[in-house]
């Protein structure tokens, strides 16, 4: 711990050698117990006398009361020994995210490389860096009905990250009233950063995926003829290629329809070839397969193996994900199986194979 004036204050070895002196003292936690925390000015000032000779005992010099420089001691041990913790320094860089999920977010702070877990309304986010400065992380998709106000969570090693109040001094690490600090100048290096009490964001509505699984939701059991081609039997790409459509997607070369002659590219009709047209355009989604479904969002597409031939049999666009203790829920809407929520767990159960998804940009 660096020097206060001319008075040395106790350090202890470094926890990470890395790391320089003054960011370690920030960040000390302070544990006050309720004798120490009722102290008066004559306690702290016997610190402050007790480090002018760091051979001598506090109680052994005149003047000085026994029992104050006890208490002294006693909150100068307490920060000796006790080890560094991660803290949060600032907000998240975004304050309102799709609930469609995979914005990724940033949180500053200090010694953010021990955070081990994130969560978003006690869902899991993915962490996709975690640095001594910054941890990143990408937010999990919700349902549409979880629309709103939603609190950040970071944990390191099962213990919440400490985030301070903004009427309160980060000490160490721990929010201490504004008055306690103003005690402790001297005996501690504190921070008087305002950081906010609580970390939240709120989860908001996507245009293009509104649109599109508005599209679906219209459109499940009331196949949009006067626009497309109607495949009998075997409608289900098709029907998902037009909710592409509407969430804003563009035709090109290989994946078009034309509404003039009916001719469409096989990516547009086929399952199997929706799927090898999506593997070569990582600009536009990303394959999961079914340990992923963590990831899978509202207006993703998933496509299903029903004999597990490594064909796809039959595509779908996801309407609803629901995250519970149990595990991911997932559910879709489709042509040829005429559904606008049909549970993947249920699909699999009575057709077989296996289902895997594309997470769309």
């Amino acid at each position: 711990m660096p020097e206060t004036g001319s008075t040395p204050v106790r350090t202890r070895a470094r926890h990470r050698a890395e790391r320089p002196s003054h960011a370690i003292g920030a960040r000390r936690v302070v544990a006050l117990t309720c004798s120490t925390a009722i102290l008066g000015v004559s306690a702290f000032g016997a610190v402050a006398a007790a480090a002018d000779d760091a051979g001598s005992p506090v109680a052994a010099r005149p003047g000085i009361d026994p029992a104050a420089a006890a208490y002294a001691d006693e909150i100068v041990s307490v920060i000796d020994a006790v080890d560094d913790a991660p803290i949060v320094t600032s907000g998240l860089s975004t304050a309102a995210v799709p609930f469609t999920g995979g914005t990724q977010v940033t949180v500053n702070g200090e010694g953010l490389d021990e955070v081990d877990s994130v969560t978003v309304a006690g869902v899991p986010a993915t962490i996709v860096t975690a640095e001594d400065d910054a941890v990143t992380f990408a937010v999990p998709a919700v349902s549409a009905d979880s629309i709103g106000t939603a609190q950040v969570r970071l944990a390191a090693a099962g213990a919440p990250v400490a985030i301070a109040s903004a009427d309160a001094a980060v000490v160490a690490g721990a929010s201490v009233p504004q008055t306690t600090t103003t005690d402790l100048n001297g005996i501690v290096e504190a921070s008087t950063r305002a950081i906010p009490h609580a970390l939240t964001l709120t989860y908001t509505s996507n245009p293009a995926i509104d649109a599109q699984v508005g599209y679906v939701l219209t459109h499940w059991n009331s196949y949009n003829s006067s626009e497309y081609t109607v495949l009998s039997g075997v409608d289900c790409a098709n029907f998902a290629s037009q909710s592409l459509i509407e969430r804003g997607w563009k035709m090109d070369g290989g994946w078009y329809y034309d509404r003039a002659t009916g001719a469409m590219s096989p990516s547009w009709s086929s399952s199997t070839a929706m799927r090898d047209w999506l593997m070569s355009r990582p600009d536009l989604a990303t394959p999961l397969d079914d340990s992923q479904r963590g990831l899978v969002k509202v207006g993703d597409i998933a496509q299903f193996d029903w004999n597990s031939s490594g064909d796809r049999d039959h595509t779908a666009i996801v309407t609803r994900v629901e995250h519970t203790d149990s595990g991911t829920r997932v559910w879709v809407g489709s042509h040829t199986k005429d559904v606008d929520y049909w549970n993947v767990d249920e699909a699999i159960a009575n057709g077989g194979g296996y289902v895997t998804y594309f997470s769309l940009r």
